[in-house]
This record gives structure tokens, sequence and C-alpha cells, in this order.
């Protein structure tokens, strides 16, 4: 005999017994997600986002500047051609703008037909601008001013610049000859620490919010006569986790593919490995947070509860946050290890390379023994609080309460 039973969250029938019941869970919570508007929305306002900054930031980097400056002797042009020649290595351009006299280049500044005028002071040389001078335009005119001084001070001394800076030059080595861009490792370190920041908060309060609402509406116990109690949980941190997972590989998809129109094309071999090592820990990690999420809600009797007592769990997201944008040296090694924590702090590591993959293997490991041990114990949490309405529960009263 098969009865139907009918409520404003769902439908449940009852067959006596459900095949893979986490599995029929786990197809509902991510349905449900697909569905959401505010998830749908905000996942293609952060896309777009996503390939805005990289484009944006690759226009600013490709746009040359143009700059007019004006002059009223050879010596001043002959600066400015020399400016003009080192601003050439960044596709910008100086151009020499002739005037008879500085009341006329100052004339020229003031309209905004040049921008600046080089003249000649009583103790070297002035660049005036109107309201305010370009920083890259003065740094170019302040370097092309100190070369040609010591030119012509080398030149009355009957020697060289050449030979007067022999021996100044210095360069710069790197013992490790794998070493990659570390503006680029950076910004990749902030991405993981950003991506598993936004997954754990939004699908962890994803999953605290509905096993709540299901509590206060009364469903999971009509769920309960259907499949048993442990079954919700392992379909809930299933389902939101494969949305994680799932929004966090969209997310990397788009972004690389934005990179392969930006300059750092050719840098981006690198920080594959580390991807690929992002995800793994990624889906132990927020496996084990997932599950704690659960019992938060279980515990909670309404919305304020649960806002009182994510405390804990905020704080371990926030340190491995922090740990992958901040830690380095001991403190980024040490963290590596910390199990959850170790999802962001192990990948950025690796990011600089050097790390042995026993090591990797050791922190997966002990991800792995961590969120095994969260979700039995949440299991053990979740299906003795989940039935307990009226008053929210602590994590040792629930502990004490018969399955």
């Amino acid at each position: 005999m098969t009865t139907t039973t009918e409520t404003p969250e769902t439908t449940v029938e009852s067959t006596g017994s459900v095949q893979r019941p986490w599995l029929v869970v786990a197809v509902r919570e991510v349905m449900v997600k697909l569905r959401d508007r505010n998830f749908v929305i905000s996942t293609f306002v952060t896309l777009v986002m996503m390939a805005g900054a990289v484009a944006v930031s690759t226009w600013f980097g490709s746009r040359s500047s143009e700059y007019t400056v004006a002059v009223v002797d050879d010596d001043a042009a002959r600066i400015v051609q020399t400016a003009d020649q080192a601003a050439g290595a960044a596709g910008d351009s100086v151009a020499v703008a002739e005037h008879p006299d500085a009341g006329a280049a100052r004339a020229a500044v003031e309209s905004e037909d040049a921008d600046a005028a080089l003249l000649p002071g009583d103790d070297g040389w002035a660049v005036v601008g109107f309201s305010e001078v370009d920083t890259s335009l003065e740094g170019l005119l302040r370097d092309a001013v100190a070369a040609d001084v010591l030119e012509r001070n080398a030149q009355s001394m009957g020697t060289s610049t050449a030979e007067l800076t022999a021996g100044s030059e210095v360069t710069t080595q790197l013992l490790d000859p794998d070493a990659e861009n570390p503006v680029l490792r950076y910004v990749v370190s902030l991405a993981f620490a950003f991506l598993f920041y936004m997954a754990a908060i939004m699908f962890g309060m994803t999953i605290a919010t509905s096993v709540l609402e299901e509590k206060q509406n009364r469903v999971v116990e009509i769920l309960a006569t259907a499949i048993p109690i442990r079954q919700l949980l392992y379909g809930k941190v299933i389902g939101n986790s494969a949305l994680a997972l799932a929004q966090i590989a969209l997310y990397a998809t788009v972004g690389l593919v934005a990179l392969n129109f930006t300059d750092l094309v050719s840098d981006i071999g690198f920080l594959l490995g580390a991807a690929g090592w992002f995800v793994v820990f990624f889906v132990v990690g927020f496996f084990a947070l997932a599950a704690v999420w659960g019992v938060l809600g279980s515990l909670a009797s309404r919305t304020e509860d649960l806002n009182s007592n994510t405390g804990p769990v905020m704080m371990v997201i926030m340190v491995a946050t922090f740990a992958g944008i901040f830690a380095t040296g001991t403190w980024l090694t040490v963290a590596s290890f910390v199990p959850v924590v170790s999802t962001v702090a192990m990948p950025v590591r690796m990011l600089s390379g050097g790390v042995p993959v026993w090591q990797s293997v050791v922190a997966l490991l002990l991800n792995v023994v961590a969120a095994y041990l969260l979700v039995r114990l949440g299991e053990r949490i979740y299906t003795r609080a989940v039935l307990q309405g009226g008053t929210a529960l602590s994590w040792r009263q629930a502990l004490r309460l018969e399955a």
C-alpha cells in the first residue's frame, strides 16, 4: 500500500522503504537551490564581476599614455626626448612642445595644451603643472634630468657616465629557478580564500536554514516516516557539497578563460597543480563543515538561535580564510596541516612550490579523518535534536537525548 502526504514544503511517498534515500534528498536539495532566483542571480552577477574585473585590469594594463611637455630651449627638449625613450618601454610617449619663453610655456599648461612644462631654474629644473602633475610623467622627467645632468658633469670632468657608474648595476637572482610572479600568486591566494569563504558561508547557512525550517514546520517528522533521519543529513550535506563544488568549478573555468585574454596567460601553468589540490581539499573540508552546519540547524528552535550559535564554525572559517591570505613561513606551514584550515592553507603553500607530495597527502588524510569524525558526530546529534522542538539545545544536551 502506498500513501502520499502533502505539506507546503514537500511531498513524500511512503512505501515502507526508499531506495537510496540520501540520493533523493540530495537531488531535492540541488533542484530547490537551482530554482532559487536569488542563488541563480548571485551566481550570474559574480561571474560577470569576475570577467569584468579581468577585462578592466587588462584594459588599464594595455592603455598607453601620451604626454605633452612644454619647453623653451634645446636642453629641455633633449631631456624630454630622453624621457620619451624611457616611456616607450611601457608603451607611453612624451612629446615636445616648443615655446618662445617661460610665460608662453606656462600659458600652454594653464590652457591644458600641455600636461606640464620643463623650465630651467636657479638651481636646476622645475616641472610646472596646473593643478597637479601626473606622477608617471614627473618620474620620467626627474630620471631624464638626472641622467642629463650626470652626463654633462661627466663630460666636464673629462670622463663618461659609463665610467662614473661602473659597478653600480644591481641584478636580482632567485635561488628557486621555478619561482613565479609573486603578484599572481597573491591574487590566486585571495581567490582560493574568497571562494572557500563564500561557499562555506552561503551553502552552510542554506543547510542550517533548511534543517531549521523543516524542524519548525514539522516536515522532518513526516520525512522520518519514510526514510532514516540520518539519511536526511547525508542528503543535505552531499547535495549542497555537490552544488558548492559545481559553483567553484564554474568560477574557476570563467576565471581561467578570462585570463586567456590577458598577458598572464603564459604564467598560469604553475597554479594548475595547486588549483587541483584546492578542489580536492575543498570537497573534504566543505563536507566536514556542512555536517556541522546541519547540526547547528537541528539544535536551533528559531532563527535567533541559529544566529547565536554559529560563532565557533564562523571562527574556523575566518581562520582558514585569513591563514590563506596573510599567513607566511612557519605559520602557513602549521596551518596547512590543521584540518579544515588546510583547505586553503595547503594549496596556497603549493603556489610557491617546494611542498613535498607526502605533506600534501598527510594534510589531506588529516582532513578526511576530521571530516569523517565530524560527520559521525553530526549524525548522532542531528538524529537526537532534529525531532526536539520548543527550545534550543546545546551539543551536550543533544548527546544526552535518546536517539
